[in-house]
């Protein structure tokens, strides 16, 4: 438990590990394909500072591209509970391998019934980000039109200020 009494969630699995650092490999050999030599070679018309001033503006682009896809990266995998899916993985392989009664031989039945009860979840999962999406487009509506009947009585104000004047103007001009 920590400070405010949550629990801290389990260390991520080997395969939730793997996942990530292969993403990592993945990502890393994608943005660092190109040395600085190649840079300066592909900007040879360039003066050597400003080649080192590209440079300079690519590696922070290429630093803050790779850093947002990570980031994107861990938000999606935190959506669709890619985590906890492949530690689930990892621990029916675990208990299938130790147990000795297991063969190759599979319980059609059992696997229909933990398929479905993973996709009644997901459905679930679903539906709540669905209600939660419906309730937040509620109050962008309701907010929406307040603002519009708050504009709406500020011109109404604005208009019967303005035909103040307008009489206090005439009543000058009727003496």
């Amino acid at each position: 438990m920590d400070q405010v009494g949550q629990p801290h969630p389990p260390p991520p699995g080997l395969r939730q590990m793997n996942l990530k650092k292969s993403f990592k490999l993945g990502i890393r050999s994608l943005l660092t394909t190109c040395s600085k030599e190649e840079f300066s070679k592909a900007f040879s018309t360039f003066n050597r500072v400003e080649q080192d001033g590209l440079h300079r503006l690519f590696m922070q682009v290429i630093t803050s591209l790779h850093e947002n896809i990570e980031e994107e990266f861990e938000s999606i995998c935190l959506e669709t509970q890619v985590g906890t899916t492949l530690d689930t993985v990892e621990q029916l392989v675990e208990e299938q391998s130790l147990d000795t009664l297991f063969s190759d031989k599979t319980n059609v039945g059992e696997v229909k019934q933990e398929l479905s009860k993973a996709k009644k979840d997901e459905i679930q999962y679903l539906m709540k980000m669905l209600d939660g999406a419906v309730e937040q487009n509620h109050l962008m509506r309701v907010c929406v039109e307040s603002l519009k009947k708050e504009r709406q009585d500020f011109t109404v104000t604005v208009g019967a200020a303005d035909k103040l004047r307008s009489w206090n103007l005439n009543y000058g001009h009727i003496q």
